[in-house]
């Protein structure tokens, strides 16, 4: 087997059982000291979307987030937390409120461990976090959900939020097709590839994620390796599709930077059918051209369109949306949000944002004619 993936059943949020669950994984893979050095410096990123308690299940819960840093200061590690929430907070939230409501700073004051802010960049390709000038190590603390451009937001996903500020826009702008935006997301994990991933997938989410408009969903799992690319695939088995399905997984296997196959993965501790239930809902936004007939894909690719639209009875007219559109298609007027679809290139920035779960998928008429 070329990848190790450990996978572990742990049914919920209760610090005992997430520690020994984690303890049990690492052990599985040689220990915290095969993937990090004792003593040395380390980065440890969750994915902190955006200011939503932790069972919102739209960021990594914070007792996961302290499981790591215990387990890494059995090995005198100096730690450091940090995050870049979302696209626009920049704009619309205090980092710090952000760190408050997920848990993340509650967990790092009472750890003793350094929280910071990715608000300095190095000067490289995608203006990545300079804290990682600061380490020698980066431990990956994704969440298990869907995502309405990337069908699933994990392991390599997790490291678009090692880039500055609003220069995600930019990204999401310039690389708007789902494919090429996936090979930006590999780009920058070849970069800055995490030495462990820790998946908290305990409160997973599925359908239209990976913000509030997704569905909570209990997958009682923690999944670990070093092979984004090989957790990727494995978390892919879980949801019921093909690691192919996942653009990004299925780059970084052809770029030569993780094992996307699953019979060339080792899966150690529970194994797929302790935690696999039924499929997951997908993001309607995301599997649309899945379903078709390849030889229809180029036909139908400019009519068979999805759309972000406002729920008005869910609008709180904040204008989350409006500050984190990467091409500047959204406008509040009147207290109510308008598009120019025209020039909409169809990101969902504004529905991972939204905090009250407004933005809907809008279907063209052809997708909705021939049901997709």
């Amino acid at each position: 087997m070329s990848a190790k993936v450990s996978l572990i059943s742990c049914p919920s949020y209760d610090p005992q059982e997430i520690r020994d669950g984690l303890e049990r994984s690492l052990k599985l893979l040689g220990g915290i000291n095969s993937f990090v050095r004792p003593g040395s410096r380390v980065l440890v990123k969750p994915n902190i979307l955006m200011a939503e308690d932790p069972l919102a299940g739209v960021t990594t819960h914070p007792e996961v987030v302290r499981a790591v840093i215990r387990e890494l200061k059995k090995i005198n590690c100096r730690i450091i937390v940090g995050d870049s929430p979302s696209v626009w907070a920049k704009y619309i939230e205090n980092v710090d409120n952000v760190y408050e409501a997920t848990g993340i700073k509650k967990v790092c004051r009472e750890e003793d461990v350094s929280l910071v802010k990715f608000d300095k960049r190095k000067k490289n390709k995608f203006l990545l976090t300079s804290w990682l000038d600061e380490v020698d190590f980066l431990v990956n603390l994704p969440k298990f959900k869907t995502h309405g451009l990337t069908l699933l937001s994990g392991a390599i996903k997790n490291n678009f939020g090692l880039v500055c500020g609003t220069y995600k826009t930019e990204l999401h702008k310039n690389y708007f097709d789902p494919e090429a935006f996936a090979g930006v997301l590999v780009d920058i994990y070849k970069e800055a590839k995490p030495a462990l991933t820790i998946v908290d997938g305990i409160l997973a989410m599925e359908g239209e994620g990976p913000g509030t408009s997704g569905k909570l969903r209990q997958a009682g799992l923690l999944a670990t390796g070093a092979d984004c690319v090989a957790i990727y695939s494995v978390l892919a088995a879980v949801m019921g599709i093909s690691p192919d399905d996942v653009l990004s997984t299925k780059i970084g296997a052809e770029r030569g930077l993780g094992e996307s196959k699953l019979e060339n993965i080792s899966i150690l501790g529970d194994g797929l059918n302790a935690v696999k239930g039924k499929p997951f809902l997908m993001p309607a936004s995301a599997t649309a051209m899945r379903k078709m007939p390849k030889q229809l894909v180029f036909l139908a690719k400019k009519l068979v369109r999805y759309y972000p639209c406002v729920e008005k009875d869910h609008c709180l007219a904040c204008a989350a949306c409006v500050r984190a559109c990467p091409n500047k298609i959204i406008m509040l007027k009147h207290k109510r949000i308008r598009f120019d679809y025209s020039r909409c290139i169809a990101c969902f920035c504004c529905q991972e944002v939204c905090p009250n779960a407004a933005i809907k998928v809008k279907k063209s008429l052809l997708a909705k004619l021939i049901g997709l």
